[in-house]
């Protein structure tokens, strides 16, 4: 196909979009049924309890900042060797 035709815009288009498609895919959301009669401070309690487990706040800590990838790539050698010496030990 030559360039500059329909054909080959349409396929610049969608690498476009597939550039700036955010990465990790959807949204995460936990959410907790509240009960007629429970307290509101005991679903609460139960909804930290879930985002916790389902690693949410961990996960907006870790992407509060930028993080570069040769720094991402430290940290990941340096618990890399943690766990190691922990093994050895």
């Amino acid at each position: 196909m030559r360039p500059g035709t329909h054909a080959d815009a349409d396929t610049m288009a969608n690498k476009h979009h597939l550039a700036t498609r955010p990465r990790g895919g959807g949204v995460l959301l936990s959410e907790v049924k509240v009960s007629e009669n429970e307290p509101f401070e005991a679903a609460l309690k139960r909804f930290n309890r879930k985002i916790q487990q389902d690693g949410i706040l961990a996960e907006a800590r870790r992407r509060e900042h930028y993080e570069k990838p040769s720094v991402r790539r430290k940290k990941k050698e340096a618990a890399k060797r943690r766990k190691t010496a922990r093994k050895n030990k």
